[in-house]
């Protein structure tokens, strides 16, 4: 639980909670024991039992909370980006990379490190806001609409997004995109950028002079839309853990409105096929987690990869993505 927990303790400095250390103390302990245990998995895998987005995740958590870590264990995330280990195929290595940057800049910030490791951790994190420059697509997004507020607070961080036009280009992009931040995870990384603050300024807030103003509000039901659709429905197994490569392929009718979620609900209610799925809660939402009886297993690095044919991955996930009609979508069981 190594990046729940660092996602706990980033929220919790964020809402400046009463000064009582001893509960928040506890917790720093745990995720320092998580890192550690993460890294376990490096002896037999080379590397982390989560992944290095959620590992780079509990470092920065630390960072914020000015905790000092091992060298060691800044070390082990600094040879993984220099060396190219942030990648996985069939998708993006942006918010793992400007993940490690963020918690890169956070320690040589708060000089949690020595001036030789610090001089690392810098020359890392140039490296990283150049690859994001070199490789902005065409829609001005740094990897997708998701990746792209994680990389945008690297360039604030390190007080760059001023000079940079790559900023300025993603900035519009996102502008155009905010109805994809549906969940509280992702409106947690867009809102400090729009804003024009990355979470590095967690760690220097002035919790007396934050004014008590938030309120819970319920949220709005989404709006029906009259009509039906119909969806292509396709799962995928590679060989040899399925002999038949293709499972599943059928039709199924939905209301116009239906995500990806309700798409597979009424595919589950069709009982004569024979199909099935389950998902896990998660802070992004429900996570796909077995189709067809197969599970989709971290520790063999195994997900349900979501895609509309013939072969372009889903930036969304299965409560947020509504399919087009006549759209042919896959869930591939894939590695990272």
């Amino acid at each position: 639980e190594t990046g729940r927990l660092a996602l706990y303790l980033l929220g919790l400095r964020a809402t400046c909670p009463p000064p009582e250390p001893g509960p928040q103390r506890s917790l720093v302990t745990w995720l320092k024991y998580y890192l550690e245990e993460d890294w376990a998995g490096s002896r037999r895998h080379g590397h982390p039992l989560t992944s290095y987005y959620q590992y780079s995740l509990g470092v920065l958590a630390l960072c914020i909370h000015r905790k000092r870590v091992r060298e060691e264990v800044i070390r082990r995330l600094l040879v993984a980006e220099q060396h190219g280990r942030f990648g996985h195929a069939g998708g993006s290595a942006t918010d793992t990379e400007a993940v490690a940057a963020l918690a890169f800049a956070c320690l040589e910030r708060e000089r949690l490190v020595g001036a030789r490791l610090a001089a690392e951790l810098r020359a890392a994190t140039r490296g990283v806001r150049r690859r994001m420059v070199e490789a902005q697509g065409q829609d001005g997004f740094f990897g997708n609409v998701y990746s792209t507020p994680w990389a945008m607070q690297v360039f604030i961080a390190t007080n760059t997004c001023q000079t940079q036009p790559a900023y300025g280009r993603a900035m519009a992009a996102l502008l155009e995109n905010l109805d994809a931040f549906t969940t509280a995870a992702t409106m947690a990384q867009v809102l400090p950028v729009l804003h024009g603050r990355s979470y590095l300024d967690i760690a220097s807030m002035r919790c007396w002079e934050e004014l008590g103003t938030l309120t819970a509000i319920g949220p709005e039901p989404p709006s029906e839309m009259p009509g039906n659709k119909v969806v292509q429905l396709v799962v995928e197994c590679p060989k040899p853990r399925c002999p038949r490569h293709r499972l599943y392929d059928q039709l199924v009718p939905a209301p116009a409105g239906a995500s990806l979620l309700d798409v597979l609900r009424v595919a589950a209610a069709q009982g004569h096929h024979n199909f099935t799925f389950d998902t896990q809660d998660t802070p992004q939402g429900p996570f796909l987690s077995r189709v067809l009886g197969l599970e989709a297993q971290q520790r063999k690095r195994s997900y349900w990869q979501l895609l509309t044919a013939p072969n372009t991955s889903l930036q969304m996930g299965v409560a947020d993505y509504r399919p087009r009609d006549g759209e042919t979508l896959i869930l591939r069981l894939s590695e990272w």
